[in-house]
């Protein structure tokens, strides 16, 4: 199998111990990954083809993923597209002598335009990110996302990447069960194993088809906006759920990844939710059964057509494709 011929089979056991067992996950590439990471989207920069405009400036790179570090976080989310790799990696650089590299996962992504382009350009893409993060191999490199016509090779690319050991586990990004299975028809045994799929997941976007499909392939489902947005935070069931265990909103909202076996990525410039959420999510209360029910049911119709819009748009955003080669239907949950 791919994991026995693996070149970094005996690194892998080593790696196993690096990150505490009951706050991490093993992957099938055999490397643990933390649960709880820190996303680095809109530090410092926002793209300029972000969907989202802000009148205010960005918060500095450099102090935000400072604190982090300072506050616990060692799993750090970065992309191609967000821009800011260079300053992210200074500031582990900066903090570094007091982290072995062994204890940080960094992950990174390559851009539906690299995608696009071909295999040159996502290995020149995957060199640019190592010497940016001033790091030697990246602990999980994803596909941004699943681009019509081009993502399967762009992720037989990265498997080359990693026997080269760039790269130590392979993954995607809001991947549909479709574009997993028209993967999965390109590889076999001797290909490096698709590890995770990081999607946005949450109580109002619950995709329980989508959970439940990669947790039958061994494929870790990791959220992005577990937080949803500003609004989600003020729902009264959450409002209520959080007054009960004396723990903030967003808490909660973590919790409810975390029980149903879903890593998050959280950001925030704010020092004081930084603490909060990373000291919050290892306190001592689980959400009852009845209490996950409840929340599994805030997803609404509308919430997966606004998924299936972002969807479509995004896959060739940034590309020379049109939207007549996206994919004409797809499992929305």
């Amino acid at each position: 199998s791919w994991y026995i011929g693996c070149l970094y089979c005996e690194k892998s056991l080593w790696m196993m111990s690096s990150f505490e067992e009951s706050k991490s996950v093993l992957l099938k590439s055999g490397f643990r990954m933390p649960l709880v990471g820190f996303g680095t989207y809109k530090l410092g920069t926002i793209p300029s083809s972000s969907t989202t405009v802000s009148s205010t400036p960005p918060p500095d790179t450099f102090t935000v993923v400072t604190n982090a570090l300072h506050f616990g976080y060692r799993m750090f989310d970065c992309a191609e597209f967000y821009n800011n790799e260079a300053s992210v990696g200074d500031a582990i650089q900066a903090y570094r002598p007091t982290i072995p590299r062994s204890e940080l996962f960094l992950i990174s992504k390559c851009w539906t335009s690299t995608i696009h382009a071909g295999a040159e350009s996502i290995v020149n893409q995957v060199n640019t990110t190592l010497s940016d993060l001033k790091t030697d191999y990246i602990d999980l490199y994803l596909i941004h996302w699943p681009v019509p016509a081009c993502h399967t090779t762009a992720f037989h690319t990265l498997a080359k990447l990693q026997k080269q050991g760039k790269i130590r586990s392979i993954g995607v990004s809001n991947y549909t069960i479709e574009d997993i299975m028209e993967l999965e028809s390109t590889l076999d045994e001797s290909t490096p194993p698709i590890c995770v799929n990081q999607i946005e997941i949450n109580p109002f976007l619950y995709r329980k088809l989508t959970l439940d499909y990669c947790v039958s392939k061994g494929i870790h489902c990791q959220a992005y906006r577990a937080l949803r947005d500003g609004k989600a935070l003020h729902h009264e069931t959450i409002q209520r759920i959080a007054l009960k265990y004396n723990v903030s909103n967003s808490v909660v909202l973590l919790k409810w990844c975390l029980q149903n076996g879903i890593s998050v990525v959280v950001k925030s410039a704010d020092s004081n939710r930084m603490k909060q959420n990373v000291d919050g999510l290892w306190n001592v209360f689980e959400l009852d059964e009845y209490e996950m029910k409840e929340l599994d049911q805030l997803t609404t119709h509308e919430a997966l057509e606004a998924f299936t819009e972002t969807y479509k748009k995004c896959v060739v955003r940034d590309t020379p494709l049109s939207g007549s080669s996206v994919r004409a239907a797809f499992t929305q949950n």
